[in-house]
């Protein structure tokens, strides 16, 4: 079999394996909205407390239409992207730092067990008098809400790295720099992608909350919270789709073709079959 022909195979079996995941998505969302859609008709609710698929496609087309949810997604990814960001300059470099060096683990272990189970929620009310209502609260509170399991995932994934492999390397010649490089890191990545993984999932989650409170009249929090004061569940589900489908391009778009790249191509993780 010649190398062209081979290549072709793996292109066509990696567009079936991509059609073939689509559709299973396509199926579970489709199903998902049917439940939805039987109990919004089956008149348990009030049709004010739960809105049929259709009126909240309308309003959702409508908020699009006139630029104001483009407006507040926009707002609300902004924060979570900086949140995020900072999270990751400052989680991914300690959690090597900690699990490479005993004295740094040692030193900062006993502050992130003591504050990782604070909820982020429970520091609001303090950024709110530090920093005030507006983008900089809201932002802190992604940014302690994602550090730690970014840190504490990339401090895993390094701990976790066979000796095998270290043994092996160093025997090899590998100086620290490249032993770092080419197997530590590598070999932390499947961690070190879970963690981005997790920080994202705590950054909607706490940015949300924060823009409940925090946020001053832009940004998805605010208009689920703002909504529910007029009693438009509309817009609030509205909101809540936006997020679930932003959630959705980030899991499927960036963590699984980073994932794909890096650890499925390197065979360290198996991918699902069916």
């Amino acid at each position: 079999m010649s190398e062209a022909v081979f290549n072709d195979r793996v292109r066509r079996a990696a567009f079936s394996d991509r059609v073939r995941s689509y559709w299973r998505a396509g199926i579970a969302l489709a199903v998902a909205a049917l439940v939805y859609e039987l109990v919004a008709q089956s008149g348990y609710f009030p049709r004010a407390l739960l809105p049929t698929i259709q009126e909240v496609l309308y309003r959702l087309y409508a908020m699009f239409a006139n630029g104001t949810m483009l407006l507040h997604a926009g707002f609300t990814l902004y924060r979570v992207l900086v949140g995020l960001c900072l999270a990751i300059l400052v989680g991914l470099p300690l959690g090597i730092l900690m699990a490479r060096f005993r004295p740094v683990e040692n030193f900062f272990m006993p502050l992130v067990s003591a504050f990782m189970p604070v909820p982020s929620f429970a520091l609001l009310p303090l950024f709110l008098l530090w920093f005030g209502i507006g983008n900089t609260a809201a932002i802190a509170i992604v940014f302690y809400a994602a550090t730690f399991p970014m840190l504490l995932n990339t401090w895993t994934g390094v701990r976790s790295v066979n000796n095998i492999w270290l043994r092996a390397a160093g025997a090899m010649g590998a100086d620290e720099r490249r032993l770092f490089r080419k197997v530590i890191i590598p070999g932390a990545l499947p961690f070190i992608i879970t963690g981005f993984r997790q920080a994202f999932l705590r950054s909607w989650i706490a940015v949300v909350g924060a823009e409940m409170i925090a946020a001053s009249a832009w940004g998805l929090g605010w208009v689920i919270f703002d909504a529910k004061e007029f009693l438009n569940t509309d817009v609030m589900m509205a909101s809540i789709t936006v997020i679930g489908i932003i959630g959705f391009v980030f899991e499927r778009f960036v963590f699984g073709t980073l994932e794909k790249a890096t650890v499925e191509r390197w065979g360290m993780v198996r991918e699902v079959k069916g």
